[in-house]
C-alpha cells in the first residue's frame, strides 16, 4: 500500500511542487555575443530583455542584480493580460524605468486589457513604444537601432514601416512572436532578434514541448535570433523544463 501511495500520490504531488517552482524562479541567463556588424571601437552594450510577464510581479532579486549593471531594457511584449490589475502593471513599470532607458513592443495578450489604458500608463512611465518604428540608441561611432513590430500574432507587424527610417548600422529587431523571422531578408541588416511568446513550450516532458526549445541560434552569419522561455505565464501557471527567465545580453565587436 504504501508503495501505491507514494506512486499514486506523493511523486505527483512533488512533480507539481516543482512545476510551480519553476515558473517562479528569478533567473537571470547572461550572455555575451559578438559581431562583425557591432561598431568598430563602440562600447560594449549591456540590455536586459523581459518578456511575457503576465501575472507577475517582478522580483526585488532581479531588480537589484539588473540595478547598475545595464545600459538600456526591453520589454519584449505580455507585460500584462486580462485579469491583470494596472496596478501591478504600472509597479513593475516604475521598478524598470528607474534602472535604465526602457523600450517596449506589444505582444498578443497584451490588447486583452484597455490598451488605451496600458499605452497612456507606458507614456507616463517615460516607456518609448517600438510600434513599427525604431530608434537610435547610440551613434557615437555608427548608430545602433532598436527596431520594433507590433504583434505579429494580431497581423498588426510592419516590418517594412519599423525598418524605414534606419541607415545601414547596427540593428537589434524586437518582436514579441519569433514568427517574424521568416518575414526577415538579406537587404534587411538585422543582426540580433529578441522574441518570447512561446515560453520555451512551457511544459517539456524528455525534451519535447509544443514548440521549439527556447534560447539563442544562430540564424546566419552576423545574426543571432533570442526566443526567451518569458518571466511569467498564462492559464496553466507551471513549468517544466522550461524555467522562468530573463536576459542580460552583451553586444560587442569581433
Amino acid at each position: 500500500m504504501e508503495v501505491i501511495f507514494t506512486i499514486v500520490v506523493i511523486i505527483p504531488l512533488l512533480v507539481l511542487v516543482y512545476m510551480w517552482l519553476e515558473a517562479r524562479k528569478n533567473k537571470i541567463t547572461y550572455t555575451e555575443l559578438a559581431f562583425s556588424s557591432y561598431p568598430k571601437n563602440e562600447p560594449n552594450m549591456k540590455l536586459f530583455f523581459i518578456s511575457d510577464v503576465h501575472h507577475r510581479k517582478i522580483s526585488e532579486k532581479i531588480i537589484s542584480e539588473i540595478k547598475g549593471n545595464v545600459d538600456l531594457i526591453v520589454i519584449g511584449g505580455d507585460l500584462a493580460e486580462k485579469g491583470v490589475p494596472l496596478s501591478k502593471i504600472e509597479e513593475n513599470l516604475k521598478a524598470l524605468t528607474a534602472i535604465a532607458p526602457t523600450y517596449f513592443v506589444w505582444g498578443n495578450n497584451d490588447y486583452e486589457i484597455d490598451h488605451l489604458k496600458l499605452e497612456t500608463m507606458l507614456k507616463n512611465e517615460g516607456v518609448v513604444q517600438l510600434v513599427n518604428s525604431s530608434k537610435m540608441i547610440s551613434n557615437v561611432l555608427s548608430p545602433i537601432y532598436l527596431i520594433g513590430v507590433d504583434d505579429y500574432g494580431h497581423h498588426f507587424d510592419n516590418l517594412e514601416e519599423a525598418l524605414k527610417n534606419c541607415n545601414g548600422g547596427f540593428q537589434i529587431l524586437i518582436s514579441h512572436n519569433p514568427d517574424i523571422k521568416k518575414k526577415i531578408r538579406e537587404n534587411h541588416q538585422i543582426s540580433l532578434i529578441l522574441s518570447g511568446h512561446t515560453h520555451g513550450g512551457q511544459i517539456r516532458l524528455f525534451g519535447w514541448g509544443i514548440t521549439e526549445k527556447a534560447g539563442f541560434t544562430k540564424l546566419k552569419k552576423d545574426l543571432y535570433m533570442l526566443v526567451s522561455n518569458g518571466y511569467g505565464t498564462t492559464r496553466l501557471h507551471l513549468r517544466m523544463g522550461a524555467p522562468a527567465e530573463a536576459h542580460v545580453i552583451t553586444l560587442r565587436s569581433i
